[in-house]
Parts: C-alpha cells; structure tokens; sequence
C-alpha cells in the first residue's frame, strides 16, 4: 500500500504544469484564466491539472462572484515545499550532477 501510495503521491505532485501551477498559487489566489495566461497553457490544460491538484488536496479553491479563485492548500504543501527546499539546498550539486535524472529530464 505504502509504495504505491508514495507513487501516487510524486505523481500528482511531480507534473510539470501542476509544479508551475503550485508555484503561482504559492504567491496568491488565481483563477483559472489567470493561470492559463500567465503560464501561457491552454484553459482546458489548466483546468484538468487543478482538478487533479484539488482531488490530491494540493489546492482548494473559492466561489468569488462569477469566477472561481484558486489557492494552495498551505496546510499541506507549504511543509513539502520547504522540506522540499531543505533538501534541494543540502543536495543541489548532487542533483544537478544525477546521471540518471539528466537523461529522464531530457
């Protein structure tokens, strides 16, 4: 149970488009069309990455008028976030020189 729900987890947490989303959120409340522009992603792509980051917990979001706005769940990933940082602090240089991910980045 636990690997796969470790798999699950990086996978929902290790897309592309939902790290950039997470990393706008982080700043403030966004609503869909804002991140689509800023991101420059198609609305529809934007909207099937939230509802996966909203499914996982990642991000909740809030009715404001006619738009919906969009926020991390700073309970929840604000710790990861930073654990994350910690790690990547201590551990740049190794991840930068990582063999193994240099040829999966590509």
């Amino acid at each position: 149970m636990k690997g796969n729900s470790y798999k699950l987890f990086v996978k929902a947490f290790g897309s592309e488009t939902r790290l950039d989303i997470i990393e706008l959120l982080r700043k403030r409340s966004l609503s869909v069309s804002e991140i689509h522009r800023k991101l420059d992603l198609e609305q529809s792509r934007v909207s099937h990455n939230l509802k996966c980051l909203i499914d996982c917990g990642f991000v909740t979001s809030k009715k404001l008028g006619k738009k919906r706005m969009y926020s991390i769940n700073k309970s929840t990933v604000s710790p990861i976030l930073e654990a994350i940082n910690r790690h990547v602090e201590k551990y740049h240089d190794h991840l930068v020189k990582c063999g193994v991910i240099e040829k999966e980045v590509k």
